[in-house]
């Protein structure tokens, strides 16, 4: 019995350094950007195609992952302040992020469009040239995007900002904004829960997602390049995309 107890002690010893050697990363997500990431109603626990992918992905790479939810506009300084260790959660490649941080191969691809009431009959062309209000998430490449447009070409809209997707699109059904501004696939959601919306129209060019990491963090963008192919890769990649994108 005795060497029978040495003998599983020393085993579980053995172990524990092995356990704690594992590579633990906290992931920041935008806890209200429905199908990518977003917190379950009825579990409470974050949810979502990009954190069952990088829970997919952190498992085959052997590494643990945390997500954390952290307000949009201050995400990217969370980052850099290594609050957070990445940000997995619909964030667009764009030129003015890549002078903060670096992103890893893109993994996916969706277009921007204005969202509209399901009875209206605005064009994207009207919604750009009307006295109207026009919603966006703060602090998205869209919200840029749009901005710089109007400085340059002088559009009437007032824009308003809102923390996320789905708070637009309820002040669009309470009729506080005439028309949003954002990704397609928030979009999608809202018009797949029965929201009385409907899609205007595309707006500019699609844009790349891809995890936003600290500069110089070559090791673990590594990781999640080689995670994302081999995700791509396996049947569980295609699950995904059906269940969260109707793909």
């Amino acid at each position: 019995m005795k060497k029978f107890l040495f003998g599983f002690v020393a085993a579980a010893l053995l172990a524990v350094p092995a356990l704690a050697s594992a590579e633990a990363y906290v992931n920041g997500i935008d806890a209200n950007y429905p199908p990518f990431a977003y917190i379950d109603e009825k579990s409470g626990k974050p949810a979502g195609f990009d954190v069952e992918s990088l829970n997919w992905i952190a498992k085959k790479m052997g590494f643990t992952v945390t997500h954390k939810p952290v307000a949009w506009d201050g995400i990217i300084p969370a980052l850099q302040a290594r609050q957070i260790d990445m940000i997995c959660s619909g964030m667009s490649i764009t030129d003015k992020r890549k002078k903060q941080v670096t992103f890893s191969e893109p993994y996916w691809t969706v277009s921007r469009v204005f969202l509209v009431k399901a009875d209206s009959t605005l064009t994207p062309e009207q919604i750009l040239g009307k006295k109207l209000v026009l919603g966006v998430q703060r602090g998205t490449s869209e919200a840029d995007a749009i901005k710089a447009e109007q400085a340059e070409k002088g559009y009437p809209f007032t824009l308003r900002y809102y923390e996320s997707a789905p708070l637009a699109v309820e002040d669009l059904l309470n009729g506080r904004i005439e028309a949003a501004l954002m990704d397609q696939l928030p979009a999608d959601d809202a018009i797949t829960k029965g929201k009385a919306v409907k899609k205007a129209g595309t707006h500019g060019e699609p844009d790349y997602f891809g995890v936003a990491l600290r500069n110089g963090d070559d090791k673990l963008r590594a990781k999640i390049n080689e995670g994302y192919k081999l995700l791509m890769a396996d049947p569980f990649w295609k699950e995904l995309t059906v269940k969260y994108l109707n793909k």
